[in-house]
């Protein structure tokens, strides 16, 4: 099998044109993962499709097209707008209720949505057909302004080399506050928290959200204005 992607938790294998093999090397939740989606699926929302699982293994519909992160480094001028696609994505997938089956993440009284939880610029495809998001491991049901938050920490706590990449970040987190109608500032310190129990964080990236977590404010992210949203 030809390895095509790899992420921090699992591998991508090519399986022939339309199929791919996703491979969690310490196991994972195909099962609940599969599940949502194939529920998502349903409701229209744009994920892949799923064919078969295993307890470490996932055959999905393989995806024509580069990440948004890919088109990002590319054509830089697309910054905003493609940060406001990714706005758009979480209304999307907030708009919808969530299950009863779904762990309950960031729960609110309100009525838990889902959440993704790790929506960013690297687990987004464009296809021909739109954007397809990718990546539901940390699904979870509850409060759409820590999915949000949780993408802001995530991006915000990435190394990027260079001052013309960090500046793009800004840009792209601004994009995706337009595109959105959450706001996630009452959540933002509790995503920080959270995110510091990823164990593949980097020490820069652990450092980061330490400063978050506690409080601290850092360009483009945290803020509470409501601008363009």
């Amino acid at each position: 099998m030809e390895l095509i992607a790899q992420g921090r938790d699992a591998d991508v294998y090519a399986l022939d044109e339309s199929r791919v093999l996703r491979r969690y090397r310490h196991g994972g939740p195909t099962g609940l993962e599969s599940r949502l989606m194939t529920h998502l699926a349903a409701c229209g929302y744009p994920v892949p499709r799923v064919y078969e699982i295993t307890d470490t293994d996932m055959v999905l519909e393989r995806l024509a097209g580069p990440t948004m992160m890919d088109v990002l480094a590319r054509r830089p001028w697309q910054v905003t707008s493609l940060g406001r696609e990714l706005g758009r994505l979480h209304d999307r997938l907030h708009a919808l209720p969530a299950p009863g089956w779904l762990p309950k993440r960031f729960s609110t009284a309100d009525g838990d949505r889902v959440l993704h939880l790790d929506l960013h610029p690297g687990n987004v495809i464009l296809t021909e057909r739109g954007p397809v998001v990718i990546d539901w491991c940390n699904a979870g049901a509850g409060d759409p302004a820590a999915d949000v938050a949780m993408t802001m920490v995530t991006v915000g706590s990435a190394e990027v080399p260079g001052l013309a990449a960090r500046l793009g970040r800004g840009l792209l987190l601004r994009g995706m506050r337009g595109g959105c109608r959450t706001d996630p500032a009452g959540r933002m310190q509790e995503a920080a928290q959270a995110k510091l129990d990823d164990p593949n964080l980097t020490p820069a990236e652990a450092a980061w959200l330490r400063r978050h977590a506690g409080g601290g404010k850092g360009p483009g992210v945290g803020r509470t204005d409501r601008s363009g949203c």
